[in-house]
């Protein structure tokens, strides 16, 4: 039976498309010919990936980057679509980051397993990550460092124009004065020192003399300790006795008393009361030591001539005798 040659035309065109979709797939790097499930991943910036990139877990390759756009017109997320060829187990709550390969900036996307018991459905939506790159970990190191040598050098270039703004010449004159007073200083220190030796040494037997007798004291109060105790024992009975003693009603009756008193010699000073007549009249002053006179005069006549006053005799005494005579003076 003969083809037609409509049939060879259109069987070579069938075989043509389907091995520019196989080529085309291949370059894109898939495996049409191989069971596969696509997930897909956001992210908020693609950080150097490229389309065909290895997808890996732990290490193992298990897919590739198929498919790289935005999520929306409206929207700058990027929507990577994973394709995993690998029937390995991978939970809903797995983390797709992209990596780095090595320092020339080559990116992978790696998956890293979460602890869900349900596992991720072809067409799902895994978590989007991106690890730091060697570059941003190194700035992020590099940067506090930076910041400090800026710092640093700063601080330097404030301390030099001190520097030189102190040590100008009129500066230097007064730090070699300055030397030359510390110098001159240490010279007298030295000499006090060496006068202070001459004193020691002069004084030594002196000085053993002193520690001697304080060294003696030292050991009498050793030797005395019972008896201090004593005494400060007693001391403390003392004052026991005097904080318990009624000293404030003692000084206010001593007080109450000299009021008293206050007030009695104030009349006396008035002139109330008899003493007070007796200190302020003078007359009554004198008549008491005329009075104290004359009886003065009595008891000396009554020594000098006892009988005129007391008489045992049976006759009477004669008008001559019984005469008073003042006392010879």
């Amino acid at each position: 039976m003969k083809i037609k040659r409509e049939v060879k035309i259109g069987f070579f065109g069938i075989i043509t498309a389907t091995l520019f979709i196989i080529s085309v797939n291949f370059l894109k790097g898939k495996d049409i010919f191989r069971r596969s499930r696509v997930f897909y991943a956001v992210y908020n910036s693609t950080s150097g990936i490229r389309d065909a990139a290895p997808i890996t877990i732990n290490g193992l390759g298990v897919g590739m980057v198929t498919d790289m756009k935005f999520q929306s017109n409206n929207s700058n997320l990027v929507v990577l679509e994973l394709t995993v060829y690998n029937p390995i187990f991978i939970p809903s709550n797995s983390v797709a980051r992209i990596i780095s390969l090595d320092l020339l900036g080559t990116k992978n996307i790696e998956i890293e397993f979460g602890d869900s018991k349900t596992g991720a459905e072809d067409g799902d939506t895994l978590t989007g990550g991106i690890q730091k790159s060697l570059q941003d970990e190194v700035n992020e190191q590099v940067a506090p460092i930076k910041a400090k040598a800026e710092s640093l050098l700063s601080s330097l270039d404030t301390m030099v124009t001190v520097l030189h703004t102190v040590f100008n010449s009129e500066a230097r004159r007064n730090i070699s004065e300055s030397f030359t007073s510390i110098r001159n200083t240490l010279t007298n220190l030295e000499n006090t020192s060496y006068d202070l030796d001459t004193l020691v040494y002069g004084q030594r037997k002196r000085m053993e003399r002193i520690l001697f007798n304080v060294e003696s004291i030292t050991e009498n109060i050793r030797k005395n300790d019972k008896n201090i105790s004593n005494i400060l024992s007693n001391f403390s009975l003392l004052s026991d006795t005097l904080a318990k003693a009624n000293i404030a009603g003692t000084l206010t009756s001593v007080n109450s008393a000299l009021t008293r008193l206050s007030s009695i010699t104030e009349k006396i000073d008035k002139g109330e009361g008899s003493l007070g007549l007796l200190v302020n009249d003078q007359k009554l002053y004198e008549n008491l030591n005329k009075s104290a006179a004359q009886l003065n005069e009595l008891i000396e006549d009554m020594k000098l001539n006892p009988y005129r006053y007391v008489n045992f005799s049976v006759f009477p005494p004669s008008k001559k005798r019984m005469g008073y005579e003042g006392p010879v003076k």
